[in-house]
């Protein structure tokens, strides 16, 4: 594995790591998936998101951002080939052709890229190589879901020039029927989607110690927005009676897009024990748009009693964004040093900026969804690090290390409204800067040839935050830098002649001025707070066992305590305190000055609980052919959707679960597969919107199909 940005034996690198590659990868790679399916399948790691099948928002440790604006910052860093991808769009990847995928728990900052307070998801996908090598697959199954990928690479000029070529093709048909009488002609069905992805490499090796690794990419997205389902949750939780997946009733518009293209530069020069790096990145978004009819249902209560549904909507809410243009520039360069007498280095710089304009738009579902909202944003981030850590190898068993790293950050932002709200606002602006000193520090003890111990302490930011969705509100708020001191120390083995390895790790962090956000509560918006302290404790464990030849098991678990402590953050009521709250719903906090106060409450979609658990039992026939059969199921305890605590607004107890059964044959030329996914048929809240009346959205049916794939 590559986290420290050399390849290492996961025992040999002092921090919470998870990885997985193979079968696991499967299942990311299955129709109907996506990069949220990352959820739960890896100890103390959620994901979700408000907005359809992009957008992902990530959490590490219980720290995240509930935030569904589109210039929201995140905690959680999504690396993909070494270039971070910031923005909640960038983050939208499809998953194919991947070779691993890398989890890194914990602040960070001192190795390479941006300062992350909660963790790293890394991605790496297939590289060129001299071998040629190429695969195919095509899929169908339910909801006429089919499924094309394909990758082909190899030699172009033998030893100098190789190329690789991959690309994945997704559709599925609408499934949900909307039964509203008024409904727009486009959204009669609902649940469409469709999916296109490619990338191509060129990797140039010249010389021994020179390469070059050159990668275009994009992505086509086309489909519904996130479906919101109005009054679906029963008073006190649960669903209501007579609630049904593939039916909904709504008046508002449902569309989505999102065009992705990007490109980087990869370059390393060895010169004996020294390796200088440098990675270019560019990315863009260029005309996303989604429209969703956020009340999920028609009408309103004023029209009067047959005019509105289904349960009771006290206005209408249908609201869309539209993004002219996204662009990241990134540039990073680094030293290595291995072998020198007892030290390694690293060091290096780290240059980020992009530039997002934003549109938000209301829209009037009692008249022909006229547009009735209006206003823009534009938000400019500039940043830069330097950065450095060093290893000393004490003894051949003893290893310490430490790093630091320096970071200025500014922020410029400005918004205006045109149409809506109490009226046009004028053109407003804010802007931040601020600068910090990161750092870390372990210890790395090797017990014995299979068993290392270790510790590590560090200390990272996030940079301050700006939120100006004033389409329905006036506020443009900020939140300043929030900073995390972690310590977390735990073993990694490997038993009974390596066929089993574990891992564990027990973590405790302390987060000053932590930025939350207030999502909904008395308007459809968000609001930036700073809690004056937050802290989260927990453990986590990984076990890979070859039982046999022919089973192998995975397991995972975590416990994540998180709590936000400040006797005086307090945020409104769901619909305003005459609004959904409580008149319908419970809310378990007190109530200070016509707010909730949440001192004390666990930081939103943080389980308790996540555990994660696979099994892989193969049978041999004839001579290099083998039938398999592969199981994987995630579970997640309760957690809260918003800051406030809710008996209605959160989701209980879920386990969900895959399969996959197939036979390889000719030594894994041929795969001839069948898959499930949720195959119990689990329903549940995923999410839901507040201000308005008890609307929820859930996770998506099950999904059944055959599979064939062939290696060349």
């Amino acid at each position: 594995m590559t986290a420290q940005k050399r390849t290492q034996s996961l025992r040999d690198v002092p921090s919470s790591v998870a990885t997985f590659g193979g079968d696991a990868l499967d299942v990311l790679t299955s129709p109907g998936s996506d990069i949220r399916d990352l959820a739960g399948r890896v100890p103390s790691l959620n994901a979700e998101g408000s907005n359809g099948n992009i957008m992902p928002r990530f959490y590490i440790r219980g720290l995240g951002n509930t935030d569904f604006d589109l210039n929201a910052s995140q905690p959680v860093g999504i690396y993909v080939d070494g270039v971070v991808k910031e923005n909640v769009l960038l983050k939208s990847q499809m998953m194919f052709d991947i070779e691993r995928i890398e989890v890194l728990r914990g602040p960070q900052g001192t190795l390479f890229g941006r300062n992350t307070p909660a963790g790293i998801v890394k991605i790496e996908t297939r590289k060129p190589t001299h071998e040629f090598d190429a695969y195919a697959l095509a899929s169908y199954g339910r909801f006429n879901s089919f499924q094309f990928e394909g990758a082909m690479g190899g030699s172009i000029i033998d030893g100098v020039l190789a190329a690789r070529v991959s690309g994945r093709l997704q559709h599925q048909d609408d499934y949900i029927d909307n039964l509203a009488e008024n409904a727009p002609a486009n959204t009669l069905e609902l649940g469409r989607l469709n999916d296109i992805g490619g990338r191509v490499q060129f990797l140039y090796t010249p010389t021994e110690n020179f390469s070059a690794l050159l990668n275009f990419h994009a992505r086509s997205f086309d489909g519904d927005s996130e479906i919101f389902r109005a009054n679906i949750i029963a008073p006190g939780g649960g669903f209501v009676d007579g609630f049904r997946r593939d039916q909904v009733f709504q008046d508002g518009e449902n569309d989505q897009g999102l065009d992705l293209r990007g490109a980087s530069l990869s370059m390393d020069y060895v010169r004996g024990p020294l390796t200088f790096t440098s990675i270019t990145g560019f990315e863009n978004a260029s005309k996303p748009i989604g429209r969703g009819d956020i009340d999920g249902g028609f009408g309103a209560a004023f029209l009067g009693e047959g005019n509105f549904g289904p349960g009771f909507i006290p206005f209408p809410s249908a609201s869309g964004s539209d993004v002219p243009d996204l662009d990241q520039w990134t540039q990073e360069f680094r030293v290595a040093g291995e072998g020198l007498g007892i030290f390694d280095f690293q060091a290096g710089f780290f240059y980020f900026s992009d530039d997002i304009r934003i549109n938000n738009f209301g829209f009037d579902t009692l008249n022909n969804n006229a547009l009735n909202g209006a206003a823009s944003q534009r938000q400019q981030t500039e940043a830069w690090g330097i950065f450095g850590s060093v290893d000393i190898h004490l003894t051949p068993r003893l290893t310490v290390a430490g790093g630091v790293r320096y970071t200025e950050e500014d922020k410029d932002f400005q918004a205006e409204r045109t149409l809506g709200g109490p009226g046009p606002l004028p053109l407003s602006f804010r802007s931040t800067s601020d600068e910090v000193i990161s750092w870390d520090a372990s210890v790395n003890y090797d017990l014995s040839s299979n068993t290392t111990v270790y510790s590590r302490i560090a200390r990272s930011f996030r940079a301050p935050s700006i939120q100006g969705r004033i389409t329905f509100a006036d506020d443009i708020t900020v939140a300043d830098s929030e900073t995390i001191l972690s310590i977390e120390a735990g073993f990694k083995t490997e038993l009974f002649d390596n066929r089993l390895r574990l891992n564990v790790s027990a973590f405790n962090y302390d987060m000053d001025d932590q930025q939350l956000t207030a999502v909904g509560g008395d308007v459809n918006t968000a609001r930036l707070l700073n809690a004056q302290d937050s802290d989260g404790r927990g453990f986590e464990m990984d076990a890979e066992w070859a039982v046999t030849s022919a089973l192998r098991l995975t397991a995972g678990m975590s416990y994540n305590f998180t709590k936000i402590n400040d006797p005086d953050i307090r945020v409104p009521f769901p619909g305003g305190i005459n609004g959904v709250c409580p008149q319908t719903c419970v809310i378990d906090n007190p109530i200070v000055d016509g707010l909730i106060s949440i001192d004390g409450n666990r930081l939103p979609n943080a389980p308790r609980w996540i555990a994660n658990w696979t099994a892989r039992y193969g049978i041999p026939f004839g001579e290099s052919h083998e039938f398999y059969l592969f199981t994987d199921w995630a579970l997640t305890t309760k957690s809260n959707f918003f800051l406030y605590n809710s008996q209605e607004f959160s989701n209980g107890t879920n386990a969900v679960g895959g399969v996959r059964m197939g036979a390889k044959l000719n030594d894994g030329r041929f795969d001839f597969a069948l898959y499930g996914r949720n195959i119990t048929d689990q329903t549940f809240l995923r999410g839901g919107i507040d201000f308005n009346n008890l609307t929820g959205f859930i996770n998506p049916p099950p999904l059944w199909g055959v599979e064939l794939r062939a290696n060349f």
